[in-house]
């Protein structure tokens, strides 16, 4: 048995996770478990080491290496794990030279159980090339890396370091070769992906990468953009939207909330004005597009006005896919030195703006109802259009096929095809 990798958290950490698996194996590592790990919440933290022990548990012969965002923001977390054998900074996870150190650590008696270093002294980030993605129907393709923002209740950068781009020309001719190796679509991914290219020759912005993409790849058939921050779309990003249907329309804001205090004391740059403006102009210029976001409940301070104003903001930007998160203070942040809700609470209100969510999402799918959506089909029996809404098939099908189907109904959570 060779490499198996654990992903939590966002699609950057899925990317790199095949990065792993094959440096890890090159470097002679066997019957080894690589959990990468996300450090976006205290919850996501605990499932991480949840699943550590019962990794070792399950397969107790095995190599059980940690890594990921919460191994560089808090590595004696899990160097006081003794079910865990080593753990790898975010930095060190992609290096070939690390891994094939860390396989030689084994050996030597007295060696480190952690090699973590300054990720903020990391100043570029390369295209880590990969030609397929294990079990998976589209293809991740990371563009950019790191936050230069502070959000007082985000950890991320310190897990990160600060924002830095990967070359266009090197992300052009990773999608050419993904398309090639018969992906039909890839998903660009990053930590704040609407900063990219301001550390690169000349600054070019996302929307000119896109651009490059679509014209120098004519065989992707989609292209689809992981998580962006509105205030920072470009015009060109916009005008991609507008002038190729190959660029998906489906879009995942980074809103958090829908209270321009609340959103003050979060030091993030938009207002509630602005992320209305944002989704109705691109609704505007792309009228089947279709918006996600991601929520904070119960962030400190925040009263039962506040909360509403996040909760009408689902109607006002017409959010159908949310993704909500109870407020969870993270060591080390302003936000968590802010005086708190009481946790019963927070979590009340987390379950007020999924039920929010899930309305919004029942009537999306109830309008798509009668219509005929091109969807890719991801496993035998669940397919996502392109406004990334899922469809369970009436079918099997082959994951990573493009079906042209009629959308019969829905169960309040997925399309269910004719």
């Amino acid at each position: 048995m060779s490499v198996d990798v654990v992903t939590f958290g966002c699609r950057l950490n899925a990317a790199e996770s095949e990065v792993i698996r094959r440096e890890a194996e090159r470097a002679g590592f066997r019957d080894t478990v690589v959990v990468n790990t996300c450090a976006v919440t205290a919850e996501a933290v605990r499932q991480a080491r949840q699943a550590i022990r019962a990794l070792r548990r399950e397969r107790p012969q095995a190599k059980i290496v940690v890594t990921g965002c919460a191994a560089q923001t808090e590595p004696q977390t899990f160097v006081d794990m003794t079910e865990a054998d080593r753990v790898i900074g975010n930095a060190e996870k992609l290096s070939a030279a690390a891994w094939m150190k860390a396989r030689q650590a084994f050996d030597v008696a007295d060696a480190p159980k952690a090699v973590v270093n300054d990720i903020m002294a990391v100043k570029e980030t390369a295209a880590h090339l990969v030609d397929a993605f294990s079990g998976r129907a589209r293809a991740f393709v990371q563009v950019q890396n790191g936050c230069d923002h502070r959000c007082t209740f985000c950890i991320i950068p310190y897990g990160r370091g600060n924002s830095r781009s990967v070359p266009m020309g090197a992300v052009v001719e990773d999608v050419r070769r993904l398309t090639d190796n018969g992906y039909r679509e890839v998903v660009l991914t990053g930590v704040d992906i609407t900063a990219y290219g301001a550390d690169l020759p000349g600054a070019p912005k996302l929307g000119t990468l896109v651009k490059q993409i679509l014209k120098h790849v004519p065989e992707l058939l989609r292209l689809r953009l992981s998580s962006i921050d509105s205030v920072e779309a470009d015009a060109e990003l916009l005008d991609a939207l507008v002038q190729d249907a190959r660029l998906m329309p489906h879009l995942h804001l980074s809103l958090q909330s829908g209270d321009d205090l609340i959103l003050k004391r979060m030091k993030r740059r938009h207002s509630r004005r602005d992320a209305i403006e944002f989704c109705n102009t691109v609704r505007r210029l792309r009228p089947d597009v279709v918006f996600g976001a991601d929520l904070i409940a119960g962030f400190p301070t925040e009263t039962e006005a506040m909360l509403q104003n996040s909760l009408d903001l689902v109607e006002a930007c017409g959010l159908t896919h949310l993704h909500v998160f109870p407020f969870s203070p993270r060591p080390g942040t302003p936000a968590a030195r802010m005086p708190l809700l009481p946790r019963a609470v927070i979590k009340e209100r987390a379950q007020r703006l999924r039920e929010r969510g899930a309305a919004a999402l029942a009537r999306h799918l109830q309008a798509e109802v009668g219509a005929r959506r091109r969807v890719l089909a991801e496993s035998a029996e669940l397919g996502r259009t392109e406004q990334f809404t899922p469809v369970k098939l009436a079918a099997p099908a082959e994951p990573g096929e493009i079906l042209d189907l009629q959308i019969a109904s829905h169960d309040g959570r997925q399309l269910l095809a004719a």
